[in-house]
């Protein structure tokens, strides 16, 4: 059994992990802009504590005995995330679409964090 306080780590360890991917998945792309020396310093700020983030939430839910173990896409509307507990698996189904925005709101929070510096 997941507390709801493990929950809200694991669902924040999962955007996590998913901005991750994306980020590098559209680093790639825009190594291709023109204007690429703008907007590459910006992405390896985002990565670096992003990275940071994860690793403090995996050693954070690592201490209580919570692992994620993999993800399933059961369709194009929905996605299960299989997670390990000290007493038994879970599986969480969660909407893609809904964690899309969610990673995207997580990533304009961080770049509107680092523009007030």
């Amino acid at each position: 059994m997941i507390k709801p306080d493990q929950r809200q780590l694991l669902h924040k360890y999962v955007l996590i992990e998913l901005a991750i991917k994306s980020l590098q998945i559209d680093y790639q792309k825009t190594e291709q802009f023109k204007m690429k020396v703008v907007f590459l310093p910006l992405m390896d700020v985002l990565l670096k504590d992003l990275r940071q983030e994860y690793f403090d939430l995996k050693r954070q839910l690592a201490q209580q005995k919570i692992r994620v173990i993999g993800w399933t896409n059961v369709d194009e509307y929905f996605s299960d995330v299989q997670i390990a507990t000290a007493g038994n698996d879970v599986m969480l189904r969660y909407a893609n679409q809904a964690l899309k925005t969610q990673v995207e709101k997580l990533l304009i929070n961080h770049i509107n964090e680092k523009m007030k510096l």
